[in-house]
C-alpha cells in the first residue's frame, strides 16, 4: 500500500477505535514566565486576534511572543508609575504622614498607568 503524503513527510498514526489518527503535536517552545500584561494580551489575541493566535501557537513562538510584549510592557508601566509619582509629588515623606492619602494616589497613578500601557502595548500589538 502506498504511503500517504502525511507519512512520506514523517508523520505516524495511532490506532483508535478502528480508525488512524494522526500522531500532531505542537514544536517544543522553551517556557517562560508570562506576567499580568502578557496574559492581557493572549486573552486579546484569543478573542480579537484569533488567526496570529493560531499561527504562533502552531509554530510554537506563542509563549516567547507573549515573553517579548511582557517585559517591555512591565518596564513602561514601572517608569509611568515613577514618573507620575514624581509630577503629582507623591514622596516616603507623604506615606509617613498621611498613608491614607499616599495610598489613594499611588492607586489612581498605577490604574492610569495600566490603561496608557493597556492603549500603547496590549491592544496596539500585532
Amino acid at each position: 500500500m502506498a504511503k500517504s503524503l502525511f507519512e512520506q513527510l514523517g508523520g505516524t498514526y495511532h490506532g483508535g477505535n478502528g480508525y488512524l489518527i494522526p500522531d500532531l503535536r505542537l514544536p517544543d517552545e522553551e517556557e517562560q514566565p508570562i506576567d499580568l500584561f502578557g496574559q492581557r494580551h493572549l486573552r486579546y489575541l484569543k478573542q480579537y486576534r484569533r488567526g496570529t493566535y493560531i499561527n504562533l501557537l502552531t509554530s510554537g513562538r506563542l509563549n516567547t511572543y507573549l515573553a517579548e510584549i511582557d517585559k517591555p510592557a512591565q518596564e513602561r508601566f514601572e517608569r509611568l508609575i515613577e514618573d507620575m509619582k514624581q509630577a503629582q509629588g507623591i514622596t516616603e515623606q507623604l506615606k509617613a504622614e498621611n498613608a491614607l492619602e499616599w495610598v489613594q494616589k499611588l492607586n489612581n497613578i498605577r490604574a492610569c498607568a495600566r490603561k496608557i500601557v493597556k492603549r500603547e502595548i496590549i491592544y496596539a500589538q500585532v
